[in-house]
């Protein structure tokens, strides 16, 4: 049986799943992270084997079978990077033809509804990558605070820590933040929680970014302000890569990736306003499918099949799998 292959190599978790030539989910796989900046390529291979192993496991189908595969990985950005990854695939023994992008690209497929458009990432880091109808590639480095480029989850926390620092030296109000990091870490006060912070005592992670949502929607203004200022980094990202694909006076779609965009309606009204301000025919969607969707278009993409008419099959099959 043909079966097309794809694959969303993520920072915390990895999916495959083979889909038939209309569109039918045949089997998936899920694994952990295998993004090489943290696992290395030998992490990265070792995911690969095991998420394809056992999607082919629970469709009953063999290697032979794949007749087009696509892979985003997430740490994928670079030229020098293209070797080692390729590499690492090659371990997987396909004989078919493969397409490699970032993972943040095959959120965009899965999400857009023509296959272009630009995708904003904002789960734990941030990133943003765009492709035209021409197939035109723009984007941002995917690599944080760093390269200046904010607006994720954990991003949102290190501005709550520092402004719960501010409070505490004086250099800035009063913020309920500084209650919830109490909280939080079970630190039995401010001189207390500092110190810890400081010397690693206690980890304040993305994961509480949902905190700093919900002080912010209890009316802290120092919390609404970090919000907001993630919004407006998160559309900067968005308006560099339209500029680089000269969006501006198209209209196209915005897909929202990420955990983040769902949980604070603060900062997606920020990003969408500042957005719309430099693109005015950009319209959102906030992508509901599973990434990996993209990987089996892409993967389509890769072997000639048509797939433009696939993507709502692909996602409604997709319904009761838990990814």
């Amino acid at each position: 049986m043909t079966c097309y292959l794809g694959i969303d190599i993520g920072g915390t978790k990895s999916h495959a799943i083979l889909a038939d030539e209309n569109g039918r989910i045949l089997g998936f796989g899920a694994g952990g992270p295998g993004n090489h900046e943290s696992v290395s390529y030998e992490g990265l291979r070792d995911v690969l084997q095991a998420i394809t192993d056992r999607a082919l496991e629970k469709a009953g189908l063999h290697r032979d079978d794949i007749a087009g595969a696509g892979f985003g990985v997430a740490g994928y950005d670079w030229p020098s990077e293209r070797v080692p990854t390729f590499e690492a695939i090659a371990g997987l023994g396909l004989d078919c033809p493969i397409e490699v992008v970032n993972d943040t690209v095959i959120g965009l497929l899965a999400g857009a509804s023509e296959g272009w458009g630009v995708a904003v990432v904002a789960g734990t880091g941030e990133n943003c990558w765009g492709r035209d109808r021409q197939g035109r590639i723009g984007r941002v480095t995917g690599k944080g605070p760093h390269m200046g480029e904010y607006g994720g989850a954990g991003t949102i926390v290190y501005r709550a820590v520092q402004a719960v620092s501010k409070e505490w030296s004086r250099r800035g109000p009063r913020t309920a933040l500084s209650e919830m990091m109490l909280e939080a870490t079970g630190a039995g006060g401010m001189d207390q929680l500092l110190e810890g912070l400081a010397l690693g005592w206690y980890q304040v992670n993305s994961d509480s970014a949902r905190r700093v949502v919900r002080v912010a929607e209890d009316g802290d203004p120092v919390a609404r302000e970090i919000l907001q200022w993630s919004g407006s980094e998160l559309a900067g990202l968005a308006i560099g890569v339209i500029r680089q694909l000269d969006l501006q006076d198209e209209e196209f779609e915005v897909v929202l990736v990420g955990s983040v965009f769902g949980s604070s309606a603060i900062l997606l009204e920020t990003m969408q306003t500042s957005v719309l301000l430099a693109a005015p025919g950009a319209k959102f969607v906030l992508l509901a499918a599973p990434p990996v969707i993209g990987g089996v278009l892409l993967g389509m993409e890769a072997a000639g099949l048509p797939s433009g008419q696939l993507r709502d099959r692909l996602i409604q099959s997709t319904v009761e799998l838990v990814l």
